[in-house]
């Protein structure tokens, strides 16, 4: 129960659970936390949330401290949501809420998800999220005061940080642009016209842009027909490297962006970015647009996207290289084991482990 004093141990459920800003909330330099299995059946692909059912977390609670919830709620509505934390303070179990997104990514009206933070947000028995900026819009919006605790590293340990392949002399550097299956955020064709005319400034650059197949085919749901066609000129004219396939696995998305000089986010709104903090691990410059609180993550180029002067101007910034923007280990490592010790605190205090 909340305020009682509680075991040394604390089990939290994540929601979503397999994810990895999830799996790297926890060191095992600084125990007392205990993750419990995501509740959907490892490998079943995308499934609803079942933690996120009142009936559900009425069922279970007894299995665990905390729950912490992340995203993935977006199909829910706020009488659904209400439910949820109703059926938390009835068991006693603490509700703690990391607002990663205050805009959210996959939605271009903002307005259903907004409703469900208008719930979350007062309801959570304690805030944390990734940026100051984004701890003053929670204030600001809700009056709620955030933790604040930086995202901790994508890529395994053992990569963050190692030395790059050099670039075989005289052959061109590449500024890669992954539009993925066409996220709500992205401003896929108007950054793509000014990304064709900015790296045609560039001597020795060219434009790399990869897309999922399925975004390519008319029956998907976010196909873009105006920009399907303008990728297949711009691929047949030689200004755009188009490449098209299936999703990268975690592997295949590491060696994609060790193989970029410039990976630029075409982003049109938004709150923060895993594939930033990704980037930072392996070393992998980045320019976006000014969007959310992608400055405060970690370094990067940020440019005006829908004009090409800026671009080039940032591309030229980006591949002499921007400092900080590539990890040590040692900073990961260290960052890790602070994120957890943080976390960690949270929980006994919400459980009363500390009292």
């Amino acid at each position: 129960m909340i305020g009682e004093p509680a075991p040394t141990v604390v089990t939290v459920l994540h929601v979503p659970g397999d994810h990895d800003y999830v799996a790297h909330l926890v060191d095992d330099r600084d125990p007392g936390v205990v993750v419990l299995d995501d509740p959907r059946a490892p490998g079943a692909g995308w499934a609803p949330l079942p933690a996120l059912d009142a009936a559900w977390v009425a069922a279970n609670a007894h299995r665990f401290d905390v729950l912490h919830l992340h995203f993935g709620f977006e199909g829910r509505t706020p009488e659904q949501l209400r439910g949820l934390v109703a059926a938390l303070r009835d068991a006693g179990r603490p509700l703690v809420l990391t607002a990663h997104d205050l805009q959210n990514p996959h939605l271009t009206d903002q307005g259903p998800y907004a409703a469900l933070l208008d719930v979350l947000v007062p309801a959570a028995d304690a805030v944390v999220t990734l940026t100051p900026g984004a701890a003053q819009e929670l204030r600001r919006g809700w009056g709620v005061d955030a933790l604040v605790v930086p995202h901790p590293h994508i890529a395994p340990l053992e990569e963050v940080g190692a030395a790059r392949v050099p670039r075989p002399d005289g052959t061109d550097r590449v500024v890669g642009l992954h539009l993925k299956s066409l996220r709500a955020n992205l401003v896929a064709l108007p950054a793509l016209r000014s990304l064709a005319a900015a790296v045609g400034t560039l001597p020795g650059a060219r434009l790399r842009v990869d897309v999922h197949d399925e975004a390519l085919t008319s029956a998907f749901g976010r196909h873009d027909a105006a920009l399907v066609a303008w990728l297949r000129r711009a691929h047949d004219d030689g200004d755009v490297d188009l490449r098209v396939h299936g999703r990268f696995d975690d592997a295949e998305l590491r060696d994609y962006l060790r193989a970029l000089d410039v990976s630029v986010l075409a982003y049109g709104h938004g709150t923060h970015s895993g594939w930033l903090e990704l980037c930072h691990d392996l070393g992998t410059p980045v320019l976006a647009g000014r969007v959310g609180h992608l400055s405060e993550q970690q370094p990067l180029v940020e440019v005006d996207l829908l004009d090409p002067v800026d671009v080039a101007r940032g591309l030229r910034s980006a591949l002499d290289g921007v400092p900080g923007a590539a990890a040590t280990a040692a900073e990961r490592h260290q960052q890790r084991l602070e994120v957890a010790r943080a976390h960690r605190e949270l929980y006994r205090r919400l459980v009363g482990a500390g009292a």
